[in-house]
């Protein structure tokens, strides 16, 4: 991007805060306002409409739900606004809750600063994004309910699904080739694939078609 990504961390530990921020990409991250609570987070969110909020899931303050309350908060801001949440936790029921709440992804806080700075811009971007290991808690809670759902993927080859799951979730062409054990030439032909069977026109609108369909 030629323009950096504004972004507000929330975290009640300012020792993390500046740590974080040091370890981000200055080239591309912007930090534009920080929070240690709930109501520090809705009303610096509210008064700087960031691109995206790095958010713990555990905060002080509020009724006592952290990072989830915060999202309940700023929902009518959810359209402009991402939230990418950055927790200790990698318990299902953490990673659950923040996505129920309109979180776009679950990193944790084992992630290098480049690590963060790329799910930064991929949420940024629209992607939904996860530590690999906790996306399948989310696909475990949503499910794949609907028939028609169902039929959309019935269109899909085995591999082609796999894949279309790791690129909706944000995987990079690399990553899925290392992931799957294949070339990055052949992802990027299950790519076109899916998004041919699925009358999709990029990356981006399958990942929104796959949050509309609670497939992530």
């Amino acid at each position: 991007m030629s323009e950096r990504i504004r972004i507000v961390v929330v975290d009640d530990h300012a020792i993390f805060r500046s740590g974080l921020k040091a370890d981000l990409d200055e080239g591309r991250i912007e930090v534009v306002g920080e929070a240690a609570t709930v109501e520090e987070a809705v009303a610096a969110v509210a008064a700087l409409t960031p691109e995206v909020v790095l958010l713990d899931v555990h905060l002080p303050g509020g009724r006592g739900g952290g990072g989830r309350e915060v999202l309940q908060e700023c929902a009518g801001l959810l359209g402009v606004t991402r939230f990418l949440a950055l927790s200790v936790s990698d318990a299902a029921e953490d990673v659950v809750s923040v996505i129920r709440a309109g979180a776009r992804g679950y990193v944790t806080k084992t992630s290098s600063g480049a690590e963060i700075t790329d799910a930064v811009a991929r949420v940024a971007g629209g992607d939904a994004v996860f530590s690999p290991r906790l996306a399948g808690f989310v696909l475990d809670a949503f499910g794949t309910a609907s028939v028609a759902v169902e039929d959309e993927l019935d269109r899909l080859s085995a591999r082609e699904l796999e894949v279309m799951r790791l690129i909706a979730r944000g995987y990079s062409y690399k990553e899925v080739a290392k992931e799957l054990f294949i070339s990055i030439k052949t992802v990027e032909t299950h790519v076109s694939a899916v998004l041919r069977k699925l009358q999709l026109s990029s990356r981006h609108e399958l990942t929104r078609w796959a949050v509309d369909r609670r497939l992530l």
